[in-house]
């Protein structure tokens, strides 16, 4: 799909980059999203959470040379501090990192784990009306034989924070069938100022772990806690399923790959085409090649054997279907 109009407003653009497997996804990110928005008029924020008593070993980004690359991709490396995740629950990291950037300007945040593959200023962003990624399964809640059903726990949520739940629901889906109720994957989402969804996305997060309503009494928090408070603080805030076209994040526009492996297994021919030409220049081939997964499977050409194994037009329905075969072939890396 192409997009029929452009955002009208400057916007930051976030990734958190954090030693490890995350700075070398930033790199991937960095370099495809330079090679299809080099006039790109917002900023492009790594934020870096710092060592602090949440960590048991430093998080930050290792090595001059990933970070002297990410700045010469464009790249601003910003830090921000830890209080309330960290080690025990790193996915937190997208929330607390909301914090480090500006007030009052619009942003998107993407998981590290994306690759770019189009300009993101044809993206039509509605900052005001805040949505995230539609590409999920049904992996929570999982309701128990005897306990409440979808409806039960969902508006168990909904109610202890005041917000209306019966205008959440998609009515086209039937009742108790997952897709009937706001879930998303949190690999995308923006609005209009960090720190207001930061501190909603914070509230409801906390106040979700700390105090769940009585009805989630056997459902787990991790790792879904991200993806549990995000629909409320969507709804909350405005939004919904269906304030962005269809085919452009996750789309035309992006790929949220996960992990390389499936990148290769299931992922259109010009996402597998762009990570190879976006790590293909030497000065970026020479840092990304550190990390084991991206030298075998991307220079090596392990991502293509994994990509023979499947029918592109024709994958398994269940993403774990998929993730097995790799792993009973012996090519499953992270």
């Amino acid at each position: 799909m192409v997009a029929t109009a452009k955002t009208s407003r400057k916007f930051n653009i976030m990734i958190v980059g954090q030693g490890g497997r995350l700075q070398y996804e930033a790199v991937i990110f960095c370099a495809s999203f330079r090679r299809h928005n080099p006039d790109f008029a917002g900023r492009l924020i790594v934020a870096e959470p710092q060592p602090g008593p949440l960590w048991k070993n430093d998080p930050t980004i290792r090595g001059e040379d990933t970070r002297d690359l990410l700045t010469e991709l464009g790249a601003e490396i910003v830090p921000f501090e830890t209080r309330h995740f960290g080690q025990a629950y790193p996915y937190g990291n997208k929330i607390e990192a909301l914090f480090a950037l500006p007030e009052g300007e619009p942003f998107v945040f993407f998981d590290t784990d994306t690759l770019v593959t189009g300009d993101l200023d044809a993206v039509p962003f509605d900052f005001a009306r805040p949505t995230a990624s539609l590409r999920r399964e049904g992996t929570w809640p999982q309701p128990e034989l005897y306990g409440p059903g979808y409806t039960g726990l969902w508006k168990s949520l909904y109610d202890k924070f005041g917000l209306d739940f019966q205008s959440s629901l998609d009515l086209d889906e039937p009742d108790e069938y997952w897709k009937r109720y706001l879930y998303f994957n949190a690999g995308f989402f923006f609005y209009e100022c960090p720190r207001v969804f930061g501190q909603t996305f914070l509230d409801y997060a906390l106040a979700i772990r700390d105090d769940p309503p009585e009805e989630l009494a056997c459902q787990s928090f991790d790792p879904w806690l991200d993806q549990i408070a995000l629909p409320l603080v969507i709804h909350k805030l405005g939004g919904g399923r269906d304030t962005l076209p269809e085919g452009l994040i996750d789309g035309a526009v992006t790929c949220h790959y996960r992990v390389l492996p499936m990148l290769y297994a299931r992922e259109s021919d010009a996402a597998v085409n762009e990570i190879e030409e976006a790590l293909a220049p030497n000065r970026i081939k020479k840092v990304v090649k550190q990390y084991d997964p991206i030298k075998r499977m991307v220079f090596q050409g392990r991502g293509r054997k994994v990509r023979e194994m499947f029918d592109q037009q024709n994958l398994p329905r269940r993403e774990q279907a998929i993730r097995n075969r790799i792993k009973r072939e012996g090519f499953w890396m992270r």
